[in-house]
């Protein structure tokens, strides 16, 4: 997690330079997990693809939403509302207020031109969770087995996280056979790192599915900064067992 928020940074250092690309950030700060920590590596860029970047700027949005999901924020920032509303309704009703963002765009100032994602998945995007008093996140991204492959090295997409042939293990790791030959993996992370902004704890979860292809979904409690929408949750936005069942949702992968 913290090459990416090093990767973010840098990237920030160049706007107003070509497209400023999540995907490309997210690219190299695999290519960089993978060099220090092989195995470990591979499910953490799974789940960073979900989503975690910030800007400054974007605070006038701290105003708590009533509804539960948010259509009057200005589109450069919250993207396609649509997906809200769509995902809204896979989530638990007192999730709280959700509304797609962008998080290049909250935490480095990047434009939208400059944040603009091609995502794969029907849901994929970053979402903002507004509750009591609070501003978590959930992120959701899908890629296929092809780009989970150039991304990792060509290393095995289903190997058992949950107990890495180096580094450490990650918490609170979980590791499901289902059928169909798909792998769930959910485990969490207390995100005691360096860097800018401070996340807080969160949930993260890989779903690879047989062909290789992989949904990965990251629920955090929020993140610590100026440019933050609000203060952290006092829990993740979804238990660990409504983000099992969200990750198992058909809605969330392309068909096919």
């Amino acid at each position: 997690m913290n090459d990416v928020r090093e990767l973010l940074g840098r990237a920030a250092e160049q706007a107003g330079q070509p497209v400023i690309s999540t995907e490309g950030v997210y690219a190299r700060a695999a290519r960089v997990r993978w060099r220090r920590r092989a195995t470990v590596a591979a499910a953490a860029f799974a789940v960073i693809t979900a989503g975690a970047v910030a800007v400054p700027g974007l605070a006038a949005q701290s105003k708590q939403r009533q509804e539960r999901s948010s259509v009057a924020a200005p589109p450069e920032r919250t993207g396609n509302s649509g997906r809200a509303k769509q995902l809204v309704e896979l989530l638990p009703g007192d999730v709280g207020a959700v509304e797609q963002v962008s998080l290049a765009m909250i935490i480095k100032g990047a434009t939208a031109a400059q944040a603009e994602e091609h995502p794969l998945g029907p849901l994929d995007g970053q979402y903002a969770v507004r509750r009591d008093g609070g501003v978590g996140y959930l992120t959701v991204d899908f890629r296929s087995g092809e780009q989970i492959r150039k991304k990792s090295g060509g290393a095995d997409p289903v190997d058992n996280i949950c107990k890495p042939a180096t580094g450490p293990r990650p918490a609170d790791c979980v590791r499901e056979v289902l059928p169909g030959g798909r792998v769930l993996t959910i485990w969490s992370d207390a995100m005691n790192y360096d860097g800018t902004p401070k996340w807080g704890f969160e949930l993260v979860g890989r779903l690879v599915r047989k062909d290789g292809g992989t949904l990965a979904v990251r629920d955090s409690t929020g993140f610590r900064a100026d440019s933050a929408l609000g203060p952290l949750l006092k829990n993740t936005p979804v238990t660990r067992a409504q983000l099992r069942t969200l990750m198992l949702s058909q809605e969330l992968q392309p068909k096919g």
